[in-house]
């Protein structure tokens, strides 16, 4: 069985379901990504039943230090099995594609480093550029065994002028696109504020530079307005709505606590259904400390509170 056969597989579902619209946002729409809400995967599948999620995003395996794409087969499959054994499906792969300094360019950074420190990174970073390609096949396989047809990546660090980069990280995006597509995959770009593509207005650039059906959206609202973004409703308008595929929330951004964070997402969930919005959500809560977990029940608690509010 070849990989496109494989996740093809895996992705099989009745069809009255597949082609059914489900444009409302509720809990079964609803995801948390593994390694912010629980210490082992069996704690995941607990937090899963616990909530009523049907689906789960993986990042790092809870507990072990190692991202799902660096897994052996038969682990994947393991790890398949077992969310497939407790009805849990994989809505988005969180791969760390392209989120280091593109060789040649020089990233904003907060601290200063000694030139025997940029040495060792610049040395770092080209050593991931070269093995981009690897990595990607790493990240594509891993995701195909776990039933899951997308992938995160990103437009490696961010510089002092973002424009004057974006055609070198096109041409580079480009092959990866192209590498996905082959094997029936969608790489999903996210605007991430450390990132050459951080705000809606750049993702939607993106999605013209490099127009694949292959090549789609995971939108953070977080990230843009740390950049001072109108994310809601500005920046949402912004995005081609065919090419929004995932959507993930940050813990400050749904906790009223947070007052300087926190977004209107009542009225962002209302906007993805007018829109007729079919994918996930999943949390990143991002709350680090020794709370984070229990803040990740807390951020579902909300979540699921504002879906079925206005569900009633």
């Amino acid at each position: 069985m070849d990989r496109r056969q494989l996740l093809t597989a895996a992705l099989a579902v009745p069809a009255a379901p597949l082609f059914a619209k489900r444009s409302k946002i509720d809990r079964t729409r609803l995801a948390t990504i593994t390694d912010e809400s629980g210490a082992t995967p069996a704690e995941n599948i607990e937090f899963a039943k616990k909530f009523g999620l049907k689906h789960l995003e993986l990042r790092n395996v809870p507990g072990a230090r190692k991202h799902y794409a660096d897994l052996t087969e038969a682990e994947l499959k393991a790890a398949a099995k077992e969310f497939a054994d407790n009805g849990i499906k994989i809505s988005f792969f969180n791969s760390g594609q392209c989120k280091f300094a593109l060789p040649g360019t020089d990233y904003v950074r907060q601290r200063p480093e000694t030139p025997e420190q940029k040495a060792k990174r610049q040395a770092r970073d080209q050593n991931e550029f070269d093995k981009r390609m690897d990595t990607l096949n790493r990240s594509i396989r891993a995701s195909q065994i776990l039933g899951c047809d997308k992938v995160r990546i990103f437009a490696f660090l961010r510089t002092a002028e973002p424009k004057k980069t974006m055609q070198r990280v096109y041409d580079v995006l480009g092959p990866m696109v192209k590498a996905a597509e082959q094997e029936g995959v969608k790489l999903l770009l996210e605007n991430e504020v450390a990132c050459n593509v951080a705000t809606c207005s750049e993702l939607a650039a993106a999605m013209k530079a490099i127009p694949s059906k292959a090549f789609a959206i995971n939108w953070d609202p977080l990230n843009g307005h740390h950049l001072k973004e109108e994310a809601f409703p500005h920046g949402l308008a912004l995005l081609p709505k065919k090419k929004l595929l995932n959507v993930q929330v940050k813990g400050k951004s749904i906790l009223k606590e947070f007052a300087a964070d926190y977004l209107d997402w009542p009225g962002i969930y209302t906007a993805l259904e007018k829109q007729g919005y079919e994918g996930n959500i999943g949390l990143e809560c991002h709350i680090f400390g020794p709370d984070l977990i229990r803040r990740s029940h807390q951020c579902m608690q909300e979540m699921i509170r504002i879906a079925d509010q206005r569900q009633s």
